[in-house]
């Protein structure tokens, strides 16, 4: 770039090689079950068997690939944006490089803590942690009419049309393109440009509402507008360390847009209390035993358990914790969006959709990006677009929570 500033130079090329680097580390792939163990566990199950499931992960070596990453943050300048940036990128990939090294080990479920973190961590301006509100949720979820948890619906093909025609109009072209998947396990993952579901699973009506705003308006619109960046190639990629503020930005679009229900608080806020159940001794089965016992079925009590032990040993006292940031990163989204109008800053909510970043990374870009080194981001989901509505919400949200109810 003609003019640019030598240390924005000389970072943009250690980004590049960050990116180069890290090509391989696909943890949620990697760490991911077969779909014969899912299909062996509940044929297993279905004639009264009751057996830990046999899992078998690669054997892997990213030697190269952490060396490559201890030499880049070595020669990137902490006191700089960016530097700093790279820096803890680094450090978070090299966890990630030992976490896919130790799959099936204890140290596994250590990594995935120093990367997702614990849900018993007391969440920030407050004594509660996440899994206080993870009971709150179920709670509350329990104490409703059983009418308002909505079964599945429609079956995939036809959620797939729906969404390709909401996408398709979204940006007037075949941007994101809907897919089938026979061989998943989680109901549904987004990339820049495929939004994949399980070919077999049926949706909720609320499911259309959910995957558009959590999927494809959050996850697909980060990554795109990350490929937009001139100078960090690196904001298109789900690097473990977005994944909190990634997964909050989510779960806050779902609640603002109406489309999230208490069904699905209830599944999170399951999820987290699993995580915190098999980091005190619960092994696979007493796991999947706690989802049956809440209603899921068989099939989706498996798939619930194995998101909380993929990569670690199943006999307890070790999680994947990912599932535990999707309440903490929506409590720590919908404060920095609450600070950010109290501080007439809202355009900083809107750069967190110029790639996949961390809350401290828009803060620490803003010289950047009001110097335009960073690009605003191109596209914008539509609940963001229209701040004025955005900024009635989360006004209204300020004056609520000074209200007492237990002074009513």
């Amino acid at each position: 770039m003609p003019g640019i500033d030598i240390d924005i130079a000389h970072h943009a090329a250690l980004d590049a090689r960050m990116v180069a680097a890290v090509r391989g580390l696909r943890v949620l792939t990697l760490a991911s079950w077969s779909p014969r163990v899912q299909r062996e566990f509940l044929e297993a199950h279905a004639a009264g068997r009751r057996a830990l499931p046999e899992v078998a992960y690669p054997a892997l070596d990213f030697g190269d690939t952490r060396r490559a990453l201890t030499g880049i943050a070595a020669e990137a300048d902490p006191q700089h944006p960016l530097g700093a940036y790279l820096v803890e990128c680094a450090r978070s990939w090299e966890t990630a490089a030992q976490l896919l090294e130790g799959l099936g080990t204890p140290a596994a479920g250590g990594h995935a803590i120093a990367l997702y973190g614990r849900p018993d961590a007391p969440v920030p301006g407050a004594a509660l942690t996440t899994c206080d509100a993870a009971r709150h949720f179920i709670g509350i979820a329990d104490e409703l009419d059983p009418g308002l948890l909505v079964e599945p619906a429609v079956d995939a093909a036809t959620l797939q049309g729906q969404l390709q025609g909401d996408l398709d109009a979204f940006f007037g072209a075949r941007v994101v393109a809907v897919e089938l998947d026979p061989d998943m396990i989680a109901k549904a993952a987004a990339g820049a440009y495929r939004l994949r579901l399980r070919a077999d699973a049926h949706y909720s009506v609320h499911d259309r509402g959910q995957l558009l705003q959590h999927e494809a308006f959050v996850h697909s619109l980060t990554a795109l507008n990350g490929r937009e960046q001139p100078v960090l190639p690196s904001l298109a990629m789900a690097s473990p360390r977005t994944t909190c503020t990634q997964e909050g930005l989510a779960v806050l679009a779902e609640q603002l847009t109406g489309h999230i229900d208490i069904g699905r608080m209830k599944r999170v806020s399951l999820r987290t209390e699993a995580v915190a159940r098999a980091l005190d001794g619960a092994d696979f089965l007493e796991v999947f035993d706690g989802f049956i016992d809440a209603g899921q079925t068989a099939a989706e009590s498996f798939a619930s358990a194995q998101r909380i032990f993929r990569g670690v040993p199943l006999t307890g006292g070790h999680a994947f914790t990912k599932d535990a940031v999707y309440l903490r990163g929506l409590i720590d989204v919908h404060t920095f969006f609450r600070q950010a109008l109290a501080a007439r800053a809202l355009s900083r909510c809107r750069q967190l959709f110029a790639g996949k970043m961390t809350l401290a990374d828009v803060v620490r870009f803003a010289p950047l990006f009001d110097a335009g080194v960073i690009a605003p981001p191109r596209w914008l989901p539509p609940w963001l677009a229209h701040a004025g509505g955005l900024a009635g919400m989360l006004a209204f949200s300020l004056f609520a929570n000074r209200i007492r109810l237990d002074r009513l």
